[in-house]
């Protein structure tokens, strides 16, 4: 007889928030299976949630254990707030766990690379030329997380305007890199690969990860164009909902980081 935790972890965990999502119409939400949810030392370290005293497995079964207690107990907390019915999309920290267990640990060095090969056309070091608001506003918000890089890192980035392509400094991309050593981990790389995906900034993400803006600050720093043309034209509720969604997924991200500490 099949897990009904099976279907629901693959729901929770797929890459692809598009696929993700059909998955999830596919299939009727299902019912709260458990009435207890716990906490318990992982066999080999670590710390598991438990439903009804059983270990709950990653899509690949894989047991469900994380480093720190307090991560533990958000996850626990996430899988205890599921009422009636278990919604996947109300469980970002699990997906990010399952992605960090199930993919992530079988190739860090992937995703490290792509992390510091974002670095190299990082959203900071493209400017706009006009008009001068925003090209103050960029200045006053995106200078400083430079700034900080240069002087607490050692890379220091050239910056370009309009969207041609600037080749970064051999030297800024390999002390960015040094940088992200210290997250080096696959539950660590996985927060900061979606803090990245989701600024479309990979020196916010690692000014977050090493304490150097909140996140509330990062993602700010990272909207200062779109909030620029709001201020002048509006937005509207589809893009509204969507910036919505993807800031709960920042929040998960940046909690789960948060949580390693």
């Amino acid at each position: 007889m099949p897990d009904i935790r099976d279907d629901l972890s693959g729901a929770l965990s797929h890459e692809d928030p598009v696929r993700r999502a059909q998955i999830q119409m596919q299939k009727p939400l299902p019912k709260r299976f458990y009435k207890t949810v716990g906490i318990a030392e992982a066999e080999g370290g670590g710390h598991a949630v438990l439903l009804d005293g059983r270990p709950v497995r990653t899509p690949a079964k894989r047991p469900l254990a994380v480093p720190t207690l307090k991560l533990a107990e958000l996850l626990a907390a996430e899988w205890d707030a599921q009422a009636e019915i278990i919604d996947p999309s109300a469980m970002p920290l699990t997906r990010i766990v399952n992605t960090a267990i199930d993919g992530v640990a079988l190739d860090q060095r992937a995703v490290f690379d792509e992390i510091v090969r974002f670095a190299g056309s990082d959203l900071l070091c493209y400017r706009a030329d006009s008009p001068a608001g925003l090209v103050q506003r960029q200045n006053e918000i995106w200078n400083p997380v430079l700034d900080w890089a240069a002087q607490s890192l050692g890379a220091r980035f050239i910056l370009a305007e309009g969207v041609i392509h600037q080749e970064q400094p051999h030297e800024a991309i390999s002390a960015y890199a040094e940088g992200v050593r210290a997250f080096a981990t696959p539950l660590g790389l996985a927060c900061l690969h979606t803090i990245t995906a989701l600024t479309g900034s990979a020196l916010l993400a690692l000014a977050f990860g090493m304490g150097r803006l909140s996140a509330e600050d990062a993602w700010s720093a990272a909207h200062v164009d779109e909030d620029w043309q709001i201020e002048h034209w509006g937005t509207d509720e589809e893009a509204f909902q969507r910036r919505e969604s993807r800031w709960k997924e920042m929040q998960a991200a940046t909690a789960v980081l948060d949580a390693l500490k």
